[in-house]
């Protein structure tokens, strides 16, 4: 099972209509002293294990953890960011590469694979051929179901969105905002891209832990065809980075490059999620907000039939995508066997005991001032 107790998680990455889209740029901040610490290496070769090595020896010298997992596979880490002191973990290998901007001034390599024996994996390089053209292959074939079912949701919101008050939206936005976020905060305002939500092997995941943990005060958008809650939190987003606050804008995995669906102030302790059949809110918030407010209901339920052909659909082309995904995931763990019987595993522990040196260090440092 997922591990449950990292409170703060999140993708940094998911799987859409589009592919993989990652915001890798949004991991850390070159410019602001940051350190990122990128891991190379194959499948198998040992860098969850790594990254969740530092990340519990990290919290039990008293400093907050912010988990990135993996969307192909929730139960494994991708990386691991520690904010109060401006430094990250993260595996920099596909389908998130990361390279170095500023090489050993701001970002240090981890090289894994030299603890990999080269030679035996390219005696067994049709297997790891094999293996990985058939993981592609099934990713590919989830993408066009997961675009399929973007298709009908979009729909949905287009003909909910005929019928929603923009202006009566941004209205409540202005509201919300002038009683939340108050007056002009010092500096300029910065967003953090994550996903909360994705399709994974396991069906849709959403963190709702992570929203809890950060942002104890959470108004709950109750929109199920995601027309008034785009609108809503497009314009709150806009407002608080006006307002020089800093941000976790977590997009929709379906449709990431223009919906919105959770928005966290982690310094305000205040969030707003979306709340619908797919995401739901069920836990106890400050406010909920109904889409109703915003619609006419009575001209959308003419269009009733044709909204729940569309849900039912997505729902069944959704559960395809998540079918692949597994067999993605059963079809890497074996391309993973063969990376692991390559492995020198007395080097593996090396490095990770020289990364744990050097956090250890930075922390250290951090600590005198």
């Amino acid at each position: 099972m997922m591990e449950t107790d990292m409170p703060v998680r999140f993708f940094l990455g998911a799987n859409t209509p589009a592919g993989f889209v990652g915001y890798l740029d949004d991991l850390y901040d070159c410019r602001n002293g940051w350190r990122a610490y990128l891991i190379k290496s194959g499948p198998g070769s040992g860098k969850s294990t790594l990254i969740r090595t530092v990340m519990q020896h990290m919290v039990r010298l008293g400093y907050d953890a912010e988990a990135i997992l993996c969307s192909s596979d929730p139960q494994s880490l991708d990386g691991v960011v520690f904010r109060q002191l401006k430094l990250c973990l993260f595996d920099a290998t596909a389908p998130h590469i990361i390279e170095p901007h500023y090489w050993g001034a701001v970002e240090q390599i981890v090289n894994l694979s030299a603890c990999s024996d080269g030679s035996l994996l390219y005696e067994r390089r049709e297997g790891v051929r094999e293996a990985s053209d058939a993981c592609s292959a099934l990713h590919a074939r989830c993408r066009r179901f997961l675009g399929a079912a973007a298709s009908l949701l979009s729909d949905n919101a287009r003909t909910a969105l005929e019928y929603t008050d923009a202006d009566k939206i941004s209205r409540s936005a202005a509201r919300i905002a002038a009683r939340e976020f108050g007056s002009s905060h010092a500096g300029e305002g910065r967003e953090w891209r994550r996903f909360l939500s994705a399709v994974t092997p396991q069906g849709m995941l959403t963190f709702h832990e992570t929203l809890q943990s950060l942002c104890p005060r959470i108004y709950s958008l109750e929109d199920e065809y995601g027309a008034s809650s785009r609108l809503l939190l497009a314009e709150l987003r806009q407002r608080a980075l006006d307002a020089g606050l800093e941000i976790f804008t977590c997009a929709c995995p379906l449709s990431p490059a223009d919906k919105p669906e959770h928005l966290l102030i982690p310094s305000l302790g205040v969030g707003f999620t979306t709340s619908n059949s797919w995401h739901k809110a069920d836990f106890p918030v400050y406010r909920r907000v109904h889409a109703a407010r915003f619609t006419d209901m009575e001209a959308l339920r003419q269009k009733k039939q044709r909204l729940s052909f569309n849900r039912r659909a997505a729902r069944e082309l959704i559960g395809e995508a998540v079918t692949l995904l597994e067999g993605a995931k059963q079809v890497h763990d074996q391309l993973e066997s063969y990376t692991k019987e390559a492995t020198d595993w007395e080097m593996v522990n090396e490095t990770t005991l020289w990364v744990l040196a050097e956090f250890t260090r930075i922390a250290e440092e951090a600590a005198l001032g």
